[in-house]
């Protein structure tokens, strides 16, 4: 399972719990109250872990782009052709500004990141 699917399935879990919990106070049951909490809390801090795991690799990403000696944006003839632009320059990364690293760079155009000048 990729983890947006195991992201997706525990907030629909956290979403039932907490609609359970509210339907177990307006009964006033002690019991279910405790553990619809506690699985609140449980799964609260699985999602938060897994946020913060993709915000380190997002910004080890990010990191390691801008480490790259060359950068800079793509024509629109590069961007017709970029199976070609990516044979002929080696280590090449193209990043579309709408993806989430795209986001974290603030990009306006589709950039390339090279560690040879192209």
């Amino acid at each position: 399972m990729s983890q947006n699917d195991e992201k997706q399935q525990l907030n629909n879990r956290l979403d039932k719990c907490r609609h359970k919990l509210e339907a177990a106070q307006k009964r006033a049951d002690k019991a279910m109250i405790f553990q619809f909490e506690t699985e609140i809390k449980q799964i609260s801090k699985k999602l938060a872990q897994m946020n913060h795991k993709d915000s380190f690799d997002l910004n080890k990403e990010r990191k390691a782009l801008l480490a790259m000696p060359f950068i800079r944006e793509l024509t629109k003839a590069e961007q017709a052709d970029q199976g070609s632009l990516k044979k002929s320059v080696k280590g090449l990364i193209i990043v579309h500004p709408i993806t989430k690293i795209g986001k974290q760079l603030n990009l306006e155009v589709m950039t390339g990141f090279s560690p040879i000048e192209f």
